[in-house]
């Protein structure tokens, strides 16, 4: 109960919460669209898991799945490893912490060991995922390992949020899920993938996809669990969550850089473009899915977010020439259906 009380001196302003007194010193508009009931401890009020997913949700979730697909091809071109994971996550750390301090400044000092215990694990299910993702765009290619890896986190995080959370989902919203998997399965290859070939190298190419990609859905679903959990019962700040997390991880990824400098340096002149893009980026796509789910059910949310594959079929296609065209079409049209069946549903 304690991050309870501490919440009671704040009010939400504009998205953010910031102390009472600046509250009532700088009123939100008149014409501010009206939020609905709030909580008695002034945060956001949750989502009624039996309504359909907003429109503004989904207009979130789609621009996160663009700047998503985007992002993971920069690091599918990059190659790197660890020491690529450290330049990403020290760009993000400096070019916004012009944001994460001025939401920090009012917010961090009141968190407590609830607050804290979400962010370092969060930070550590984040840090897993981007090796693992990294490791398998290495051996693998993007078309194999970036499918599985959103087509199998959604329905292992949204299994967690209906069985768990106690989240409701209707039918509809099932036949959705099922959709967006199946698409998902489509642009990966489809039945090809489960037909074994004569060529000893291509096949253990795409097994080796395989298994990186669903070990990267493994701690997807995991994060994706855990960070909604914490903006939604403890009002942590979506923003905030993820850079702080973001900061956390590049602290324990400093080691990397360190061991070999010279090496570091050589990456980094190869590499420094693809870093600055990533990230720059990647942290815009996850916020914007975090306050999607402020307002969504979870359960509808991480299935939506897989419409980045309908971006990375079009978009790596024609970037990386990996996968059959006519059938990765097929997966975004199935991918798009599965969207709309989860908003409607």
């Amino acid at each position: 109960m304690t991050h309870v009380r501490r919440w009671t001196c704040l009010r939400q302003w504009r998205g953010h919460f910031v102390p009472s007194g600046w509250a009532q010193a700088h009123p939100e508009p008149r014409y501010s669209v009206p939020r609905g009931p709030q909580p008695a401890w002034g945060g956001p009020a949750p989502a009624d898991q039996g309504t359909v997913v907003p429109a503004s949700a989904l207009a979130l979730v789609l621009l996160a799945g663009l700047i998503h697909a985007g992002w993971n091809i920069a690091a599918k071109r990059a190659g790197g490893d660890a020491r690529f994971a450290a330049f990403t996550g020290a760009v993000m750390a400096v070019f916004w912490a012009p944001l994460g301090l001025w939401l920090g400044w009012v917010q961090v000092p009141l968190w407590g060991p609830a607050e804290w215990a979400f962010i370092f694990a969060s930070a550590v299910l984040h840090l897993v995922y981007y090796l693992v993702l990294l490791r398998g765009y290495r051996h693998a290619d993007l078309t194999v390992v970036y499918p599985l890896a959103r087509g199998s986190g959604p329905l292992l995080s949204s299994l967690v949020a209906i069985v768990v959370l106690g989240e409701r989902i209707t039918a509809l919203g099932a036949a959705g899920i099922a959709g967006v998997v199946g698409g998902v399965f489509l642009v990966a290859g489809g039945p090809g993938l489960l037909r074994a070939t004569h060529e000893p190298a291509r096949r253990e190419r795409l097994l080796t996809g395989m298994r990186y990609g669903l070990l990267t859905g493994v701690f997807i679903a995991a994060y994706t669990v855990v960070d909604g959990y914490a903006v939604k019962a403890l009002l942590m700040s979506p923003i905030l969550l993820d850079y702080v997390g973001g900061v956390v991880r590049t602290a324990f990824l400093a080691p990397a850089v360190l061991r070999d400098r010279p090496a570091a340096q050589v990456l980094w002149r190869r590499q420094w473009r693809y870093a600055v893009l990533v990230g720059v980026i990647s942290p815009v796509s996850y916020v914007l899915v975090l306050y999607a789910m402020q307002v969504a059910p979870l359960s509808h949310v991480a299935p939506a977010r897989e419409v980045s594959m309908l971006f990375a079929a079009l978009l790596g296609g024609h970037l990386l020439g990996e996968g059959d065209r006519a059938l990765r079409a097929a997966g975004a049209a199935l991918i798009a259906a599965g969207v709309m069946a989860l908003a409607l549903g």
